[in-house]
């Protein structure tokens, strides 16, 4: 029945959902994209990324939205599920040449209705800072590629620095920023500053002080994304090694690692605690990693392709007091939290490492894997929401339950013995009557233990690979994802070097808790997996009303969650017979 209300078969495009909390509905009015649309053609493969911020200056709706498409950046006022996008009026267009917008992000600490902030990242390796309001504001970085001249994959503010950003490229490199300081008319020289396991830290070799602050050399191949926990204090990155690395940020000392299952990993983001790590990459996994314990707690296994975005939803999270029974967040939880976060944040002084300080800094407020620093001291979060899409255009919802987080790690699980009378821990919260969306016949609905043959067929496809298998296999996505460095002769030799040590480490590591085998730990089935696109999915982020998604094609599409749709689709209605577009 459920399957029938969400339309079609298994690979028709889903305008609506349903889960525990009810339906969510897709608004086609409140669709962005380029003004004039034209027929994609695949030419690039740079992803689709939105970006929000809010100025809160009372006079419209407050939100901001800003998107890539191709060569060009667009920066839009955000009217939400009540109201129809209007394409024609960016508050902001720009069209480069030469290069590709790759990622952006907003500095949240200088926001008005005036000016906002915004950093972009590009295909030939510059960092522009723009301000779309004012538009006349634009510096840029890394101008003659004397830094680094590979594409930029991730570009981020550094969480109470109102001045300093940090931003990774293919290269495996990283570069700490400050916007008020020159880059330099030739190649920075560089000096050792710290050196750990698998990664070296840089500073500038110069009289006066210059950009990049800090270089950052990690792991082989591309950093492909990397997050701040919500305590500012801890880096989590992703490189295409297929290596999750845990940084406590202002010590630079190496915490923590996992390995994925197969292939690189592709993105990265913390739990609202900050005691969860979700990745997902080439291996089609979503892998969980417990901060405190530093082993993976479970794989979620639903998407058919890469796994491209994973995104924690705050909102439908699932939340204790000590003094009351678990419930579901609600909007004053919701509040609640972000005081909780933005108390913390505005206590936060610029960027520092070890003992050194720029521009007057202060320390940061460091915190622990034991502090509830995102929901308060009275509450912990009982059931976690996170999403992930990828490029099988698939979006998934999964629920991380506590019964899941305290299974040991090290249980064979295809080694017990299944019984009518024996109660199996369950892999999200829905009853097994609504479990519509089971990823494969192989795998028991509602259960976070498979039958034995499909483990034995998803271990086949990932773990019995002989070495020269993996060796193939791996140069083979080197050679497409094209992430050597300048092509030169001897730093390709150097990588390939690199590389077979690395897949040696791999191999030893399957097994560990850094890389359990699937045999040894929960295997997570999705609570929601949709086929939501016609492209490759490139970017997921939870808002309070909706949820927004982006794919390659550059449709921007907004998610209305259950209750919030209703009141939309009076007001849609309304704007649908005055344009004569049918909705329903």
């Amino acid at each position: 029945m459920a399957a029938q209300q969400e339309g079609g078969g298994k690979d028709e495009i889903k305008t609506q959902f349903i889960t525990r909390e009810g339906t969510y509905t897709l608004m086609p009015l409140s669709e962005y994209s380029k003004p004039a649309r034209v027929p994609y053609n695949g030419q690039t493969s740079t992803p689709v990324k939105v970006s929000f911020v809010n100025i809160n200056d009372g006079s419209g709706p407050p939100d901001r939205i800003c998107f890539n498409v191709g060569r060009e950046l667009y920066f839009y006022v955000y009217k939400g599920v009540r109201k129809a996008a209007d394409l024609t009026k960016p508050i902001d267009k720009r069209i480069y040449k030469g290069t590709f917008p790759t990622c952006h992000d907003f500095n949240r600490l200088l926001v008005s209705s005036e000016s906002v902030r915004l950093l972009v990242g590009f295909t030939a390796g510059q960092i522009q800072l723009i301000d779309p309001i004012m538009k006349d504001n634009s510096k840029l970085y890394n101008e003659e590629r004397l830094i680094d001249k590979t594409k930029v994959t991730c570009v981020k503010w550094i969480p109470g620095s109102p001045n300093q950003f940090l931003v990774s490229h293919t290269s495996g490199q990283m570069y700490v920023y400050n916007e008020e300081l020159p880059c330099g008319p030739t190649p920075p020289h560089y000096q050792p500053f710290k050196q750990g396991d698998t990664y070296s830290i840089f500073t500038c070799k110069t009289k006066s002080t210059r950009n990049p602050l800090y270089r950052w050399v990690i792991g082989q191949g591309a950093i492909n994304e990397f997050a701040f926990s919500p305590c500012s204090s801890y880096l989590a990155v992703v490189s295409q090694d297929g290596y999750l690395r845990v940084f406590n940020y202002d010590s630079m000392d190496l915490v923590g690692t996992m390995k994925s299952y197969f292939g690189g990993l592709l993105c990265v983001c913390w739990s609202p605690d900050g005691k969860f790590i979700v990745t997902g990459g080439e291996d089609d996994l979503v892998s969980v990693w417990s901060f405190q314990e530093k082993r993976v707690v479970c794989r979620g296994y639903g998407h058919k392709s890469w796994v491209n975005v994973v995104a924690f939803d705050l909102y439908t999270s699932t939340f204790c007091d000590t003094s009351s029974e678990p419930r579901t967040s609600t909007d004053n939880d919701v509040q609640h939290k972000s005081n909780c976060v933005s108390k913390k944040d505005s206590s936060i002084g610029n960027s520092t490492h070890g003992t050194t300080q720029q521009n007057g800094s202060q320390p940061r407020t460091m915190c622990n894997s034991n502090d509830n620093f995102s929901i308060g001291t009275n509450s912990s979060i009982t059931t976690y929401r996170f999403g992930s899409v990828g490029q099988d255009t698939m979006l998934c919802l999964w629920d991380l339950t506590e019964d899941v987080i305290d299974l040991p790690m090290g249980r064979i699980r295809t080694s017990v013995l299944i019984t009518n009378s024996m109660t199996l821990p369950r892999c999200n919260s829905l009853p097994h009557s609504q479990k519509k969306n089971a990823v494969a016949n192989d795998w028991m609905d509602g259960y976070a233990h498979p039958v034995p043959n499909a483990t034995v067929n998803l271990s086949t496809k990932f773990a019995t690979l002989s070495s020269a298998e993996r060796k193939d296999s791996q140069e083979k996505r080197e050679h497409k994802r094209n992430f050597s460095l300048a092509g030169r002769s001897e730093k390709a030799s150097i990588l390939k070097s690199n590389h077979m040590k690395s897949l040696d480490d791999s191999i030893k590591l399957l097994g560990t808790p850094s890389c359990p085998r699937l045999d040894d730990v929960t295997i997570l089935e999705p609570l929601v997996c949709k086929k939501v696109a016609t492209e490759r999915l490139s970017s997921l982020v939870f808002r309070e009303e909706c949820i927004v998604t982006a794919c390659q094609e550059g449709l921007v599409y907004t998610w209305a969650r259950p209750g919030a749709n209703t009141a939309a689709f009076s007001d849609y209605s309304t704007t649908a017979g005055r344009d004569g577009v049918n909705n329903t």
